[in-house]
């Protein structure tokens, strides 16, 4: 089981981002009928930009996260197939909604592709609700939001 932290991903860590995300949706491909956009993320771009942090040596899991004026956007969690059913999942959405709370941001917001319903019901068993689901491009797609509750005051 991994419980550390995830750290900010690093230029040497771009490799380990494609793989790992390319593990995580590659499966993803023929049952939408499309590639699952993460797959086609710009993951240098992303690392530079400060928007990727990853956990495991070698990398297992990643999130992408985007901090926007009034919530966290949640662009993308992989774990790894060969680190599914650890924990993983779990370390990297609290670290997310931890983020956000650290950065004064009230709430979580992200999006799955309709055709991932292991995804939805994760979400609702973290306590994500549902916000609409709309068509964009060639993607179904489900949005999500989670209203943080602040941390008890010390």
């Amino acid at each position: 089981m991994i419980h550390e932290t995830p750290r900010p991903a690093v230029v040497a860590d771009v490799p380990a981002v494609k793989a790992v995300t390319d593990a995580a949706f590659h499966h993803y491909i023929e049952r939408i009928g499309l590639v699952p956009a993460p797959m086609e993320y710009d993951h240098a771009a992303n690392v530079a930009a400060g928007r990727v942090f990853v956990v495991g040596e070698p990398v297992a899991g990643l999130v992408v996260v985007v901090p926007e004026a009034d919530h966290l956007y949640l662009d993308e969690i992989a774990v790894h197939p060969d680190a599914q059913g650890t924990g993983l999942g779990r370390v990297l959405m609290t670290w997310v909604e931890d983020r956000a709370r650290e950065l004064g941001l009230p709430e979580v917001r992200l999006l799955t592709n309709a055709m991932m319903w292991e995804n939805q019901e994760m979400y609702a068993r973290y306590g994500y609700e549902v916000t609409e689901r709309r068509q964009e491009g060639p993607y179904d797609r489900i949005h999500y939001r989670k209203v943080l509750n602040s941390p008890p005051m010390g």
